[in-house]
């Protein structure tokens, strides 16, 4: 086997588990590779170190798939690896038939992801060496998991990158375009051609159930309190308003919520299923609402849900403006003409406002412009928490840095003159599995904040 020699000067980061070799790395490459081969990685003294697959054309030179000797990714090698993964998932992610079973690099398959929708699996072979091997692994997933169909999304642009073309089809048996899965113990309706990357972002499922605390224990702002009644003989706690009539409406104590870029109102479920009262489900993207529209209705959710399509940094600005404008005629400010209409058409608060928009940041070079987004959302939706309510944002830009998103934020809050409280910081689930020293899998940055006013 052909193997590449590794420069004395670089870092020591395959000692230390991180799977990547870039071309600079390397010091000279013995034998005639081709690439999407495998090769040996030797350090410079020629002492064996692991063994990956080899493409010349990408900066991403060799991407290590074992740390001892092996001859082939053939079928054996897949199957072993998947059910690894299998266990894994079938290990700690319960309640639902929908996941990520192939995590790439932290499944040591770089360059292969494998989504699990019920019996449908859907695959995006991201390198050269994984498209080489797309009937092996088509076979491997067969014999372990027995779907009754593969489909394909390798339609990304990352496979420019290995000189591939982007490409989706069916692989293997028969694919309906929209399967419906359970997740959290909700029913969700993926679009699997269509929807954004393999249709459903799985990397949130208990992010999402983090936010059960923050959706009841709202009532007493309207005034409303449980009090003892007397109802067929037996005495029993109802809810009754300041005006002393009981409250028949169930969600009585539910919070008021907003979720920003929605997608398939993953969110927006999630808050129904534990008691919020009213939720308002905001994407910029039409397909994106009807597909939260078809899931609420899966779920028996349409009495609490109102749809918005608009930009969220504009809905979000808007709503802050009409706050300002409300404020300044509650001064009684001579200067406003308080018989006009306001202007801004907003002014709406909510006691959870969610913001979980797509990557900022893909590139390193777009780190500062990302900076400006992640304050400029965060600012408009925190200003728009009713006080001590929460403000639930995350990130999913790896280049975002942990550090650098918590201090964006705080600018935020010190901009807006609020306190945050920060209660929960989350990362990806556990079918997204981390390995150590591999910082590009630790993209996904969730909080949750108490806010409240600084005056």
């Amino acid at each position: 086997m052909a193997s590449v020699v590794l420069t004395k000067s670089r870092k020591k980061r395959i000692e230390q588990g991180h799977p990547w070799i870039f071309k600079n790395e390397i010091e000279s490459v013995e034998g005639q590779p081709q690439p999407g081969e495998l090769v040996e990685v030797k350090n410079h003294q020629g002492r064996y170190l692991a063994t990956g697959y080899y493409n010349p054309a990408s900066q991403i030179t060799v991407r290590v798939v074992s740390y001892e000797p092996i001859t082939a990714m053939d079928k054996n090698f897949f199957v072993s690896r998947f059910e690894q993964a299998l266990q894994h998932r079938e290990r700690f992610v319960t309640g639902g038939d929908a996941y990520r079973l192939i995590y790439g690099e932290a499944d040591f398959v770089p360059g292969l992801t494998v989504d699990r929708f019920g019996d449908v699996l859907v695959v995006q072979l991201l390198t050269l060496a994984m498209d080489k091997c797309r009937d092996v692994i088509v076979e491997a997933l067969v014999e372990v998991v027995k779907p009754k169909g593969i489909y394909e999304r390798s339609d990304v642009g990352v496979r420019e990158l290995e000189g591939l073309e982007q490409v989706k089809g069916l692989l293997y048996g028969k694919c309906p375009r929209h399967v419906t899965v359970t997740e959290n113990g909700l029913l969700i309706k993926v679009d699997i051609e269509q929807g954004q990357k393999t249709g459903y972002f799985f990397d949130q499922r208990e992010n999402r159930a983090a936010i059960q605390p923050l959706m009841k224990g709202w009532g007493h702002r309207s005034g409303i309190t449980l009090q003892e009644v007397e109802k067929d003989g037996e005495m029993t706690r109802v809810p009754v308003n300041k005006s002393g009539k009981e409250v028949t409406f169930p969600y009585w104590d539910g919070a008021t919520v907003l979720e920003c870029f929605s997608h398939t109102g993953s969110f927006t479920l999630n808050a129904c299923k534990y008691g919020a009262k009213q939720v308002t489900c905001l994407d910029i993207s039409e397909h994106a609402i009807e597909s939260a529209r078809e899931n609420v209705k899966l779920n028996g959710f349409e009495d609490r849900v109102e749809f918005v399509v608009d930009d969220a940094f504009q809905y979000l600005r808007n709503q802050v403006k009409g706050l300002e404008e409300r404020a300044e005629r509650a001064k009684g400010d001579k200067k406003v003409d308080t018989s006009k209409a306001m202007t801004a058409g907003g002014g709406r608060t909510f006691d959870v406002v969610i913001l979980d928009p797509p990557a900022f940041a893909k590139t390193r070079g777009a780190v500062k412009g990302a900076v400006r987004g992640y304050k400029d959302i965060n600012l408009h939706g925190m200003k728009l928490v009713n006080e001590g309510g929460y403000l639930v944002t995350a990130s999913c830009s790896y280049h975002m840095r942990p550090d650098l998103f918590l201090e964006t934020i705080q600018d935020a809050a010190a901009d807006a003159g609020k306190i945050l409280r920060l209660l929960e910081w989350r990362a990806a689930g556990k079918d997204h599995p981390q390995i150590l020293g591999v910082e590009e899998g630790h993209y996904l940055k969730f909080a949750i904040f108490e806010v409240r006013s600084k005056s």
